[in-house]
C-alpha cells in the first residue's frame, strides 16, 4: 500500500485568499484541526487552527498574516508505513501528498489511516488475541504460525514489540478463533511463554465497539 491509494477527495485545500474564518469553518465541517494552503497546485503548508487563532482578525486572508506553516508531507509513491512515521512525528490531522513533480495530489487523514490499520490488523474480524513473550534469538514466526495452524487456526495479523532495554520480545497475534485454549495448551507444550490472552466474544464486541466510535469521532 502507497500514500496515493489513500489520497481522498473531499477534504478541500485553503488559499492564501481565504479568510480565517472559512478555514475554521471549514476545519470544523470536516472535522479537522490542519489545512494544506496550496497555490494553483503548489503546495505552501499547512495551517492549523491554532495558527488561525492567533490571527488578530479572522476576517482577513490568511495570506495576509506571517504564518508558521508545516511543511510535513509525503511522496504519491511512498509507503503507508512512512505516512503513519510523518503523522506521529507531526501530530497532523491530515498529511499533503505529492507526486513526483511536486505538485499538490490531495491529502491522506488520520480517518483514513485508522480504516487502513484496522483492514490489514483485522481488528474488526472476530477472533482471539494473544501475547507471546520470547527471546530474541528464539523467534521464529514459522514456528509460531505452526502451532497456530496444527489447531486448525489461523493468523490474521502479527505484531513484534521490542523494549530497548531487553532482548525479550513480544508477539501480539490475531487468530480467526473465538476459542483459544488449544492454541494455548500447545504454545505451553513448547515452552512458550503466554502474556496475555483475550478471547472471550464480549471482548471482541467490545473491541469493535470502541473501534466503531473512533471512526464516528473521525468521521469526516
Amino acid at each position: 500500500m502507497i500514500a496515493k491509494n489513500l489520497i481522498t477527495d473531499k477534504i478541500p485545500a485553503l488559499k492564501t485568499s481565504d479568510t480565517g474564518l472559512e478555514a475554521l469553518g471549514l476545519m470544523d465541517e470536516y472535522r479537522v484541526s490542519h489545512l494544506p494552503i496550496i497555490n494553483n497546485e503548489e503546495l505552501l503548508g499547512v495551517i492549523s487552527d491554532e495558527d488561525i487563532l492567533q490571527m488578530n482578525h479572522f476576517e482577513e486572508p490568511i495570506g495576509n498574516h506571517r504564518l508558521s506553516l508545516s511543511r510535513a508531507c509525503v511522496q504519491e509513491d511512498q509507503h503507508i508505513y512512512e505516512v503513519i512515521r510523518v503523522v506521529a512525528e507531526t501530530k497532523l490531522s491530515l498529511v499533503p501528498v505529492l507526486d513526483k513533480h511536486n505538485i499538490y495530489l490531495g491529502v491522506i487523514t488520520q480517518r483514513k489511516l485508522v480504516e487502513w490499520f484496522a483492514d490489514f490488523t483485522a481488528v474488526t474480524n472476530p477472533g482471539g488475541v494473544l501475547i507471546l513473550e520470547v527471546n530474541e534469538k528464539d523467534y521464529s514466526l514459522s514456528q509460531i504460525a505452526q502451532i497456530v495452524e496444527s489447531n486448525d487456526a489461523s493468523i490474521l495479523s502479527v505484531f513484534i514489540h521490542s523494549h530497548t532495554d531487553s532482548t525479550k520480545l513480544n508477539i501480539i497475534l490475531k487468530i480467526n478463533k473465538m476459542d483459544l485454549t488449544a492454541v494455548i495448551s500447545t504454545f505451553n507444550r513448547y515452552d512458550y511463554i503466554i502474556k496475555a490472552s483475550f478471547s472471550e466474544s464480549h471482548y471482541d464486541d467490545f473491541l469493535r465497539d470502541r473501534f466503531d466510535s473512533f471512526m464516528n469521532y473521525l468521521n469526516v
